[in-house]
């Protein structure tokens, strides 16, 4: 048996080298990877041997050979004369994986031509060659694939349904590859930071997880993460501890992490149903999640709580008195880690600190038959580009607060009504076909939160399409009114606000999230 190795990523190749050479493998490699197994006693042919030509160009050519492609392509019985005649022998393993070129763009000084230079061809093409042809050739691309193809080897023969499964990976793996170079090259191209609409994308993912199920339990569901997202994020968060991860979990984890990365200071979201069911700010983490909490203590029951700072110890523990399916934090501090680890059950995911400021990016949505694509709503609205349109402006502590609900609001599926006091939800109506009907159900739900929406602001992210959502947040005496303005019965609704001495400013822009 005869064996081909060039690898990128050398995890565990020297003990998988040596165990197959103790099974009387031969093995034949490349560049580095020769060099490697060389320094540990392994013994190994260069392809320079196979091939009967040098390596070129500082190793950019070496495996490009057609003494190379026959021994991969080779079909036993159908090939052997020429063989015979070219004095070659077949391989019957390929291990190959390619340069790290997602790994390479990651980094931030990266540039196009060290980009470029980490485009893996020779990889590739073997890849492919031996896949096409694994009906005699085995083809590893994952380390995580070494102890199943030792034990084959162990056994005198790879069985077919092995062969299939690793040459389906590698296909995938040469397709992934491709995927996140032509994404990189077209978010070059772009001229700007926005990535671009290419005519045919191919969105390089990696499997995370298979999960339970979907969002019911008769539906088959997996995670993917996307190879080329970097920052901070439910995907790239690390699990401390806890029960396997639902659908439903992500979803409802990733409406938290990204609503709570919108404040500056010490925060905390309640998410239920990926709706926000309470948001606060305030002085330290603590004071917000009791603050976000009273919001709708009903709701919050099960629910997901993310923070953006540090879990300390008091937080957790009174975090715990609370039934919680999953806690998002940048840190945790070792106190608090001893706490949680008496709720085995309770996820906790640990997301690492982010930058502020977001990066753009797309985002997709499935629908049946195909895939909505756009931009990812990141823009936030300054209090200089608030226009205000009535008799009365907004003081000062109104204006915060108006900018706090607005935040919320964006996370709130519409028709979305936000009602905010003093840097915290009063009430949260979502997910209604009327506008007025959320603005009556959010004020429903602080009533029966005990809490007085007197004096608060209103939130809406979209425009009033009549008055009468004015008069219900009149009715309940609250004090001003933030949304984008662009309906054509503006004049209306900025004279109801007027009539009730309502401030209200209009943010020009919209926040519809269904």
């Amino acid at each position: 048996m005869r064996a081909l190795l060039s690898v990128s990523d050398k995890t565990g190749l020297v003990d998988f080298a040596r165990s197959l050479a103790a099974l009387g493998v031969d093995l034949v490699s490349t560049g580095g990877t020769a060099a490697l197994l060389r320094r540990n006693d392994v013994p190994v042919t260069d392809v320079a041997r196979q091939t009967g030509f040098p390596e070129i160009m500082d190793g950019r050519v070496k495996t490009l050979h057609p003494r190379v492609h026959a021994a991969l392509l080779a079909r036993p019985g159908v090939d052997d004369d020429i063989l015979h005649e070219l004095d070659l022998q077949r391989f019957d393993l390929l291990v190959v994986n390619l340069y790290p070129f997602e790994k390479t763009i990651a980094e931030p000084d990266c540039t196009l031509d060290r980009a470029i230079d980490n485009i893996d061809i020779g990889g590739p093409a073997m890849l492919r060659a031996a896949a096409k042809n694994h009906a005699a050739v085995a083809v590893v691309v994952d380390p995580a694939d070494y102890g199943p193809v030792l034990t084959a080897v162990k056994a005198g023969d790879f069985d077919d349904s092995l062969r299939y499964d690793l040459a389906v990976k590698a296909f995938g793996h040469t397709a992934g590859y491709d995927a996140a170079i032509a994404a990189y090259l077209q978010r070059q191209r772009q001229g700007d930071d926005r990535p671009g609409f290419p005519d045919q994308p191919r969105i390089p993912m990696s499997k995370r997880a298979v999960l339970r199920y979907g969002e019911n339990p008769h539906q088959r569901a997996a995670f993917y993460e996307l190879d080329l997202e970097s920052e901070a994020s439910v995907t790239k968060a690390s699990q401390l501890q806890g029960k396997e991860l639902s659908f439903n979990n992500l979803a409802d984890a990733d409406t938290a992490l990204e609503c709570v990365r919108q404040f500056y200071e010490p925060a905390c979201v309640i998410v239920k149903h990926a709706n926000p069911c309470g948001v606060a700010v305030d002085e330290t983490p603590l004071a917000a999640y009791r603050r976000a909490l009273s919001t709708d203590p009903t709701s919050a029951f099960g629910g997901i709580i993310a923070l953006n700072r540090s879990l300390d110890a008091e937080t957790a523990e009174t975090i715990l008195r609370q039934f919680v399916e999953v806690l998002i934090v940048p840190e945790v501090q070792p106190a608090a880690r001893e706490l949680l680890a008496a709720k085995p059950n309770l996820r906790v995911l640990v997301t690492g600190w982010w930058d502020m400021e977001r990066l753009p990016a797309l985002e997709y949505r499935s629908i049946n038959g195909g895939v909505l694509v756009q931009d990812r709503d990141i823009k936030l609205v300054s209090p200089e580009e608030l226009e205000v349109v009535t008799e009365r402006s907004p003081a000062e502590h109104e204006l915060r607060d108006l900018l706090f609900a607005w935040k919320v609001c964006k996370f709130v599926k519409s028709n979305a009504i936000v009602f905010a006091k003093d840097q915290m939800t009063i009430g949260v109506g979502c997910g209604q076909t009327s506008r007025v009907h959320s603005a009556r159900i959010a004020a429903m739900k602080a009533v029966d939160a005990g809490l007085a929406i007197k004096g608060s602001v209103m939130a809406s992210d979209a425009f009033f399409p009549f008055r009468d959502g004015i008069d219900s947040a009149a009715e309940h005496e609250a004090i001003a009114v933030i949304q984008p303005g662009g309906s054509k019965r503006d004049a209306e609704v900025i004279a109801a606000a007027n009539e009730h001495g309502m401030s209200m400013v209009l943010t020009g822009m919209r926040h519809f999230r269904h």
